[in-house]
C-alpha cells in the first residue's frame, strides 16, 4: 500500500506480491527540503531490499509531523502498519530512516518481527557483494561498529536478571560486556588488518608511479552505469547489472586514448543519499583512488527522474572528502560530467550537455568517443611544457621522456639533445629529482 506524500491526496491500495517470505518495507518522507519526490525515496528503497533478494509484498509512505523517541511514528501508524503486517505474515520489516536502538526495539515488539533501519539494509547488502580481502574486512568493521552501539536490544531478556552478592551485576549485565568486549577486540582486530591491506595498495600505487599512467576514476550515484560504461571502454567483464550497489571492489583496467596516450581507468563504488556514516569510514580505501586520480568521471543516469538529486548527493559525499582533506580541493577542475543512458532518452542529441558535460550512452556506444577526446584534452590540459638538455649517450632518459611524456620539440648536435616535452606535473617532478636537473 502506498501512502501519498500529500495528506489531501487519495490513492489507490497497491499490492506487489511475490514468493517466498514476505518482506515489508516502509519509506517515511523527509519533507521537501529532502529535494527529492517521496514516491523516488520509496523505489530506492524497494530497489535495495530487491537487490539481495527480498520480496517486497507492502509499501507505505508515511508523513510524519513530529519524530517521537520511542518509535519514530505516531501510535496510530504503528498500530495500522500492525495489522498490515499481521494479516501478510511479513517476517521483516524494513524502516528508511535511521533507528535509534530504542526505537528499533520497540518497533519489534509492536510488530512482533525483525526491523532494520536504511543503514542495517546497505550493510546486509555490502556484506553479501564485497569480493576482495579488503572489501569483506571493510564491512565486517562497519557491521560491528554498528552492532556495538545495540547490544542492548539483543540482552534485554537477561539484564533482567540480577544476581551475585552486593552490588555485583547479573549475568545479563555480565554479558553485554563481554559482548562489548569482544567485538572491541574483534575492531581493533580489524583495523589493524586493514591498515596492512592499505599500506599493500600504497605499494601498488606507488608501482603504478613507476611506471606512471595517468589515473581517470569513475564515480556516481549508484545504478547510474558506471560498471557498464568501465566494460565498453576497457573491454574488461566486470559484473554489470540493473541493480543497485553492484560493484563494491574497486577494479583497474588499462586504456589507450585516441592520442595514443595510455591511461588507467578505475571503476568504484556507487554512491547513494545518506550513506551510513559507518560504511563512509569503512571503505576510505575505496575513495582513495578518486583522490588520487588525475581525471574524475561523475557519471550520471540521464533518464533517471531524480538525476539532479542524485548528482547533489555525489559532490556533497566529494565535499565531505575535500574537508577531511582527503580530495584536493581542485577537483571539481578536474572533473568531466558524463550524461549516460542516453539510449532511454532517443540518443545523445536528446540529452542537453552544459558546462562541458558529456552525453553518452554505454549500450550504444554513442558518444564514447567524444568522451575519450574528452579525457584526452582534461589531461593534456594539467600537462607541464618543460625543456631538457640530455647528454646523447643517456638514451635511457630520453626514452623515459617519449614514453612518459609529449615531446613537441627536439633539437640533437654533438653536445646534447634538446627536447621540449610536456608532462604531468608528477612525472617532471619524478624526471627533474632522479636526473638532478
Amino acid at each position: 500500500m502506498v501512502l501519498p506524500w500529500d495528506r489531501g491526496a487519495a490513492r489507490t491500495p497497491e499490492h506487489d506480491r511475490g514468493n517466498g517470505d514476505a518482506r515489508l518495507v516502509v519509506d517515511f518522507a523527509r519533507g521537501r527540503e529532502s529535494g527529492r519526490a517521496a514516491e523516488a525515496r520509496l523505489a530506492e528503497a524497494v530497489g535495495l531490499a530487491a537487490s539481495i533478494g527480498l520480496v517486497v509484498v507492502h509499501t507505505a509512505i508515511l508523513p510524519l509531523r513530529i519524530r517521537r523517541p520511542s518509535t519514530l511514528l505516531g501510535e496510530g501508524q504503528v498500530s495500522v502498519l500492525g495489522h498490515a503486517i499481521a494479516e501478510q505474515k511479513v517476517t521483516v520489516a524494513i524502516v528508511d530512516a535511521a533507528l535509534s536502538p530504542v526505537q528499533q526495539r520497540n518497533l519489534e515488539r509492536a510488530w512482533s518481527c525483525k526491523v532494520i533501519d536504511r543503514t542495517g539494509l546497505i550493510l546486509d547488502i555490502f556484506g553479501e557483494r564485497a569480493a576482495t580481502r579488503e572489501g569483506t574486512l571493510q564491512v565486517e568493521l562497519a557491521h560491528l561498529d554498528y552492532q556495538r552501539s545495540r547490544l542492548v536490544r539483543s540482552w534485554t531478556h537477561l539484564e533482567r536478571q540480577r544476581g551475585g552478592f552486593g552490588f555485583l551485576g547479573g549475568p545479563g549485565e555480565t554479558q553485554i560486556e563481554a559482548d562489548r568486549r569482544l567485538i572491541g577486540e574483534r575492531i581493533v582486530k580489524l583495523k589493524k588488518e586493514l591498515e596492512q591491506v592499505r599500506r599493500t595498495r600504497g605499494l601498488h600505487r606507488s608501482a603504478r608511479k613507476r611506471v606512471p599512467f595517468p589515473v581517470v576514476a569513475l564515480v556516481g550515484y549508484t545504478n547510474a552505469g558506471k560498471s557498464t560504461l568501465f566494460n565498453v571502454l576497457t573491454g574488461a567483464e566486470v559484473a554489470a547489472r540493473d541493480q543497485l550497489f553492484a560493484t563494491l571492489d574497486p577494479t583497474m583496467r588499462g586504456l589507450v586514448l585516441p592520442s595514443g596516450r595510455r591511461i588507467i581507468l578505475s571503476d568504484t563504488v556507487g554512491f547513494i543519499s545518506e550513506l551510513p556514516h559507518e560504511l563512509v569510514a569503512a571503505f576510505r580505501a575505496t575513495l582513495e583512488e578518486v583522490a588520487e586520480a588525475d581525471v574524475i568521471l561523475h557519471v550520471r543516469d540521464a533518464a533517471h527522474p531524480e538525476s539532479t538529486a542524485q548528482r547533489a548527493d555525489v559532490l556533497a559525499v566529494l565535499e565531505d572528502m575535500v574537508a577531511d582533506d582527503t580530495l584536493d580541493p581542485t577537483w571539481p577542475e578536474r572533473t568531466i560530467e558524463v550524461l549516460n543512458k542516453a539510449d532511454l532518452l532517443g540518443g545523445v542529441a536528446n540529452v542537453p550537455a552544459r558546462n562541458g558535460s558529456v552525453a553518452v550512452s554505454a549500450i550504444t556506444g554513442e558518444g564514447l568517443d567524444t568522451l575519450c577526446a574528452a579525457i584526452d584534452a582534461r589531461i593534456a590540459a594539467g600537462m607541464e611544457l618543460a625543456d631538457y638538455a640530455i647528454a646523447p649517450q643517456d638514451g635511457a632518459r630520453l626514452a623515459w621522456l617519449y614514453q612518459h611524456g609529449e615531446v613537441i620539440d627536439r633539437a640533437d648536435d654533438e653536445a646534447a639533445v634538446r627536447v621540449k616535452v610536456r608532462l604531468l606535473p608528477a612525472d617532471r617532478a619524478r624526471f627533474e629529482n632522479r636526473a638532478g636537473d
